[in-house]
C-alpha cells in the first residue's frame, strides 16, 4: 500500500518523500488516475504520472481521502487526510458531529462518499477505517431524529403456532408437518397482520444499530463519548423490535413520504450491513477488510461552514444553501433582514489560502454568481449595486471558531471592490506520522 496525504502536489505533482521503488514493477511506468463519479465537474481523487526523466512516479491528490485499487489485487493506495507540510491531521468525524448539529445538514449527505462494494476488498489497520466512522455518525443522527419523531407503526406479517384457535390464514404444510405428524392435532400455524413497531423497516434499523454499537467499541483515536450517548439515546425506542431479518425483505416496502428519515436511514443501514458483511463478528479491533471508498473532504467543509453559519444566522432562509440558478450551484447566500448583511458565499477546502492570495479563478467563479439576476432577486438588493462576496477557508493553526461575532467585511481582497475571505478553524488530531 502506498499512503499519501490529501492534497499532496495539489495541481503541481510531485515525487514522494519515500521510496517507493519496491512498488515500480506493479506500476510498470503507467499513469494511473481514480474519479470521484458523483461530482457534476471532473473531480480525481488521485493521479500518477511516470517520469522518464527521473525514473519516478509524479503524485496528486486533491480533496478526498479513502483507500482504493491502484492495480486491482496488487497495489493499493491510501489517500490520508493530513493536508499541510507539519502532517496535522484533519480530524474528519469531529467536523462531521459538529456539521450534524444543525438538523438541516441531514438532508445534505448525498455524494458525501462513495464506495465500491463490487471491487475487491482491502486489509487496513483499524486506525486507518476513515469509512465506518463516517457511515455510524451519520446513521446515529439520522436515527436520533425519527426516534425524535416517532418510530413509524405499521402492520407488519407475523407467522405464529397457535393452540386451539385460528387466525388469519392457515399455512397447511407447516401445520400437519410440523403438527399434526407430531400428534399436536390443536396445534396451526397461522399467518396474520399486526400493527406496531415490529415492522421490516424497523427490525433493519435496529440491527444496523447493534452493528454500529459494536463498531463504536473499535473506533480508535476517536473520542466515542458523543456517539455513545447517541447510541444510549436511541436504543430503548426500539426495545420493542426484533432485529432477526434478511435485508432483502426491505425490496417489498415502498417508501412513505411522510416518513423522509427513514429511506436515508434505511439506505445507510444497508451500507453499515453489508460494510461488515452482514456478520457482527466481522467487526476486527486491529485488522479490517474494507471496500475501495472515497469521503469528499470539500463536501464535508461546506456542511461544517453551514452549521458554523446557520450560528450566525438561525432564522428561517437567513442562509440558503446549496441554491441551483441557472444550472450553476450556489454554495450559500446570506439573506439576513435582521443583520443587513446579504452576501454571497463560497466554501472552499484550500488550507494554503491562509498564507497564498486567492485564486483568480474562484475570486472570478464566486463573482460571477454574485452577478446573477436572480440572486439580485432573492436577496432583494437594487440591480445597480454590487453584493458582497465572501470565500470561506480552512485554517490549521488558529483562525476563528465560529462566526457569531466575527465582522465579514474584516479582511477584504485589496484588488477588489465588495469582495472579502474569512478563514474557520478545523479540528485537528494530536496523531501524527
Amino acid at each position: 500500500m502506498i499512503i499519501v496525504g490529501e492534497q499532496y502536489g495539489y495541481k503541481k505533482p510531485k515525487a514522494l518523500d519515500k521510496d517507493i521503488s519496491k512498488h515500480h514493477p506493479i506500476l510498470n511506468k503507467q499513469p494511473y488516475s481514480k474519479e470521484f463519479k458523483q461530482k457534476k465537474n471532473k473531480s480525481v481523487c488521485f493521479q500518477i504520472d511516470y517520469n522518464k526523466i527521473t525514473d519516478d512516479y509524479e503524485f496528486q491528490t486533491s480533496y478526498f481521502v479513502g483507500v482504493d485499487w491502484i492495480v486491482e489485487n496488487e497495489l493499493s493506495i491510501y489517500i490520508e487526510p493530513k493536508v499541510n507540510k507539519n502532517n496535522i491531521e484533519v480530524s474528519y468525524l469531529e467536523m462531521l458531529l459538529e456539521a450534524l448539529k444543525e438538523t438541516e445538514n441531514l438532508n445534505h449527505l448525498d455524494h458525501l462518499c462513495e464506495i465500491y462494494f463490487d471491487k475487491p476488498t482491502i486489509t487496513i489497520d483499524q486506525k486507518q477505517d476513515l469509512l465506518s466512522p463516517l457511515l455510524v455518525v451519520q446513521y446515529l443522527h439520522l436515527l436520533k431524529r425519527i426516534v425524535q419523531k416517532g418510530l413509524k407503526k405499521t402492520y407488519y406479517p407475523v407467522v405464529k403456532n397457535l393452540n386451539a384457535k385460528v387466525k388469519g390464514k392457515i399455512l397447511v404444510n407447516a401445520t400437519i408437518k410440523n403438527n399434526h405428524t407430531k400428534s399436536k392435532i390443536l396445534y396451526s400455524y397461522c399467518k396474520y397482520e399486526e400493527f406496531g413497531l415490529n415492522s421490516i423497516e424497523n427490525k433493519v434499523l435496529k440491527k444496523a444499530l447493534l452493528f454500529s454499537q459494536k463498531a463504536i467499541q473499535n473506533f480508535r483515536s476517536v473520542d466515542t463519548s458523543a456517539l455513545n450517548s447517541l447510541f444510549n439515546y436511541i436504543q430503548p425506542a426500539f426495545i420493542q423490535v426484533d432485529n432477526e431479518v434478511q435485508v432483502e425483505e426491505l425490496k417489498t416496502i415502498k417508501p412513505n413520504p411522510l416518513y423522509k428519515e427513514y429511506e436515508q436511514a434505511l439506505k445507510l443501514a444497508k451500507l453499515i450491513l453489508k460494510r461488515y458483511s452482514y456478520t457482527i463478528s466481522e467487526i476486527n479491533p486491529t485488522k479490517i477488510q474494507t471496500p475501495p471508498f472515497w469521503i469528499d473532504m470539500s463536501k464535508l467543509f461546506e456542511l461544517y461552514v453551514f452549521a458554523k453559519l446557520k450560528q450566525r444566522f438561525p432564522e428561517k432562509n437567513e442562509v440558503i444553501y446549496h441554491k441551483n440558478i441557472n444550472y450553476l450551484e450556489l454554495d450559500f447566500l446570506i439573506n439576513s433582514k435582521r443583520e443587513n448583511i446579504f452576501m454571497v458565499v463560497d466554501a472552499k477546502y484550500k488550507p494554503q489560502y491562509t498564507d497564498r492570495k486567492i485564486n483568480k479563478e474562484d475570486i472570478r467563479q464566486v463573482a460571477g454568481y454574485a452577478r446573477l439576476k436572480e440572486v439580485y432577486d432573492i436577496l432583494k438588493v437594487d440591480y445597480n449595486k454590487n453584493i458582497d462576496c465572501l470565500i470561506i477557508y480552512p485554517n490549521l493553526n488558529e483562525g476563528n471558531e465560529d462566526f457569531v461575532n466575527i465582522n465579514f467585511t474584516v479582511n477584504p481582497l485589496k484588488k477588489y471592490v465588495g469582495f472579502y475571505k474569512l478563514d474557520i478553524k478545523l479540528p485537528f488530531s494530536n496523531k501524527t506520522i
